[in-house]
């Protein structure tokens, strides 16, 4: 909300306050401020010129020479390439040596070997935005009114000399959606007295609001609905005072009867809405629901379909406008319109949030609906409008207004206590200090024995609860006022819990391992939502989401580092290695919300490492990812136990390159390359990846980490090569050596692996090394021959494989 300090002051006096200072009173008390501005800053030497008379330029087929008058004795030549260039007319003119925005100065020079001396500016080159340039001279200079003096300064002109405070507004604040609720606020922070215009409405007398309409709306999607009728109304430029006002809002001037609607959302914070009656075609003004499916074209052109949740105002039969959102293309006024049907209103702002984020039409006017407008002040806004397009467009305004006004204007009664509040701050406040602040926001108060009962008026609708009222002292007292105080009683060190801890180790070891983490959003479609899936469970849909890409909790954090991969991929990255450490969200049958599970994932594509002069390069592959997997399961003490089994249920992994990870029986998660299809469709290269459920290896049993002494004794090897039945996998084979050898066998290592000549088809050659070691005393051999014998006898017997 942009509040000019020149305009705020017509309501309560500011004008002896510097703006930094008002700010910074502002941003301490009430909301932030993004800025303090004044476009004539860092400019100079910019005036009001009149173009006496133009001729073409002899060696330019678009420049014009000007002969201006500046206000000295000598015309001023200047230069001019903008198409809409006209002798006559008042222009702005940046002077030889002068400033305009940008920090750029403008030199006496030649163009084309003609003298200019200056230029002729346009209002983007003096700062003003785009958004808020009249559309007849975006591409052009700007033409000043016709009374323009030359030689005057043009920023008092213009409004740049005033100072523009752009306030934040938090949504519990929407009272500061308006200029009037600004100079409510600042006149409470500085204990002023506020003095707001009323307007005076006159009336045509020789003809009634009945004779042109009737308007009707249900009290539960329009608590009030009001409309007048100006006739006779000429549709033209608003005065240069009204535009001033407008671009220093942000607001684009339109013509006058659009700018006065726009002047009073600013001024009221009420938003209105303005008809062609003529287009109308009807006596009749009704408010509903949309019919679903029911179509209407818009102001900006979109042809939209509504819903059933829609609120529209219809003349009977069909929409005209989308309630508090944007009107009809079909009623919109343009310059032959002659007969305005103005609407101020109060609809359901809940409705008016759903239709506007559904239709993408976030307005000035959908967000006061939304968080709330002052309801006291819906038909005082509506004369004022009313009588400024009269007077403006030369019309008048028709006796009466059309609707009803069924909103609760009655003033609010909350109570509270001296005592909470002391408490609640911790203040020593007297009963009078709080009275004082109270009167200050021009809130009722009455005491009896330290209890006040507050009379809240609807103008702060924000304010529910004695904790709001609480709130307002303390705002108005000052918060740096406020006494600082340490908790009593023990102080406890702070540590991690045992899932805390956890989490962060795994995101260090991943780390560790030569993983970068990414972070994704929670949110994404219903396809990417249910793949990869660990758990059957429902997926969880938005009811109002923001986008149709984001839709619906996710469920796996998978299909988030694959989009991230794509994205790398598609410039140029092709060496990635991802992991993500985040929650998922299963929903059951029998519940509305979902669960929220800590999972942890990884993917990796293209090299692990680069080719180094003393190194080759490392391809990423199912090994290396088993590896990391390994390394962290191995870290967070899950040592045994864990076992990898090869599997072909999960229909977005490579059906002969993946792998179930268990714990016992229990699985954590899996493993391994991503379906050639699916890598297909995010045009990505091999990838493997991996996903497993953090919470069960947090839960699971732990094998201690406990230090033992190096022995001194020498270890002794045994090497065997089986030949293996290719369903026996190496997991099996592990297993049995471990179970079956005796207490001093330490290690085992697969050093070979071989499939193809002298190997029987369906066999492939397996090559251990068993390591035995004794930490008391050095082994002897008949002992290790006696232990391995004994295991490999046992790993035939199980597994049907022999010894070549």
């Amino acid at each position: 909300m942009k509040v000019s300090k020149k305009w705020l002051d017509e309501y309560v006096p500011v004008a002896s306050i510097d703006a930094d200072s008002l700010a910074n009173k502002i941003e301490l008390s009430a909301v932030e401020i993004d800025d303090v501005s004044r476009l004539e800053e860092g400019q100079k030497k910019i005036v009001v010129g009149h173009i006496n008379s133009l001729v073409p330029h002899p060696n330019s087929d678009h420049l014009k020479i000007c002969q201006v008058d500046v206000g000295e004795k000598e015309l001023y030549q200047i230069v001019c390439g903008a198409p809409n260039v006209a002798s006559g007319q008042n222009v702005i003119v940046a002077l030889p040596n002068s400033w305009i925005a940008g920090h750029n100065k403008i030199k006496k020079s030649k163009m084309r070997g003609e003298v200019s001396l200056g230029m002729i500016c346009s209002l983007q080159e003096i700062g003003f935005s785009e958004s808020v340039v009249p559309k007849e001279y975006t591409d052009g200079i700007y033409v000043l009114p016709t009374d323009a003096i030359p030689g005057q300064s043009i920023f008092p002109y213009l409004g740049m000399d005033e100072d523009v405070i752009d306030i934040d507004i938090t949504p519990n604040r929407a009272d500061l959606l308006s200029v009037r609720g600004v100079a409510n606020e600042v006149a409470a922070l500085y204990d002023k007295k506020v003095n707001l215009p009323r307007p005076e409405v006159k009336e045509d007398d020789s003809s009634n609001i009945s004779d042109y309409l009737k308007a009707e709306a249900p009290i539960d999607l329009a608590p009030t609905y009001l409309m007048r009728i100006i006739k006779n109304v000429k549709v033209k430029q608003s005065p240069l005072w009204l535009q001033k006002r407008l671009w220093n809002a942000g607001v684009r001037p339109i013509n006058n009867i659009v700018d006065v609607t726009n002047y009073i959302l600013m001024d009221y914070g009420q938003p209105l809405h303005s008809f062609d009656y003529d287009k109308l075609g009807t006596k009749d003004v009704v408010v509903r629901l949309a019919n679903e499916g029911e179509k209407m074209t818009t102001l900006d052109g979109e042809k939209r379909e509504l819903s059933a949740e829609d609120i529209v105002i219809t003349n009977g039969s069909e929409p005209v406008a989308l309630a508090g959102t944007m009107g009809g293309a079909n009623t919109q006024i343009d310059d032959d319109s002659q007969t305005v049907a103005l609407e101020s209103a109060v609809f359901d702002g809940h409705r008016i949030r759903k239709t506007a984020r559904k239709e993408k039409l976030h307005s000035e006017a959908s967000v006061r609906f939304e968080r709330g407008i002052n309801v006291a002040t819906v038909k005082e806004a509506l004369d004022s409008a009313a009588q400024m397009i009269a007077q403006l467009g030369d019309g008048q305004v028709v006796a009466g207004v059309a609707g009803d006004q069924r909103a609760n204007q009655s003033d609010k009664e909350v109570k509270v206590s001296l005592a909470r509040i002391n408490h609640v701050l911790g203040t020593d406040l007297s009963s009078k200090e709080v009275k004082e602040i109270f009167a200050r926001l021009d809130f009722g108060v009455s005491e009896n024995e330290g209890m006040y009962t507050i009379k809240v008026p609807v103008r702060r609708w924000d304010i529910e609860i004695d904790a709001d009222l609480i709130e307002e002292v303390a705002r108005l007292y000052g918060y740096d006022k406020l006494p600082a105080t340490l908790p009593a009683g023990q102080a406890t060190p702070g540590r991690y819990t045992k899932t805390q801890k956890a989490i962060r180790d795994t995101r260090y070891l991943l780390e560790s391992a030569g993983l970068d983490q990414a972070i994704s959003y929670g949110l994404t479609t219903p396809k990417k939502a249910q793949r990869f899936a660990l758990e059957p469970a429902l997926q969880t849909n938005l009811d109002f989401p923001m986008s149709s890409d984001h839709t619906t909790l996710r469920m796996n954090l998978l299909s988030g580092l694959l989009d991230d991969l794509a994205y790398n991929s598609a410039r140029k990255v092709e060496n990635i290695a991802l992991y993500e450490q985040g929650r998922v969200f299963f929903r059951d049958d029998s519940t509305e919300k979902p669960r929220e599970v800590e999972h942890v994932a990884g993917a990796l594509t293209g090299l692990f490492h680069e080719a180094t002069w003393h190194g080759d390069k490392k391809k990423v592959d199912f090994y290396l990812t088993k590896g990391i997997v390994t390394f962290l399961l191995s870290s967070l003490g899950i040592k045994n136990g864990a076992r990898f089994e090869a599997t072909a249920q999960h229909e977005e992994m490579h059906p002969g390159r993946t792998a179930d990870i268990y714990l016992n029986e229990q699985l954590l998660g899996f493993i391994g390359e991503v379906h050639p299809s699916l890598a297909k469709e995010y045009k990505l290269k091999r990838t493997y990846v991996f996903e497993l459920d953090l919470e069960k290896i947090i839960a699971a049993p732990k094998d201690e980490l406990v230090y033992q002494e190096i022995s001194r004794y020498p270890i002794i090897t045994r090497d065997v090569a089986l030949a293996v039945p290719n369903e026996i996998t190496n997991q099996q084979i592990l297993s049995s050596l471990w179970t079956n050898s005796g207490q001093h066998l330490v290690d085992i290592h697969l050093f070979d692996h071989y499939q193809g000549e002298h190997i029987t088809k369906g066999f492939k050659s397996l090559a251990y090394t068993l390591v035995y070691q004794d930490k008391n005393a050095t082994l002897k051999d008949e002992v290790v021959s006696d232990e391995f014998n004994k295991a490999i006898t046992k790993l035939q017997e199980e597994l049907e494989v022999t010894v070549r």
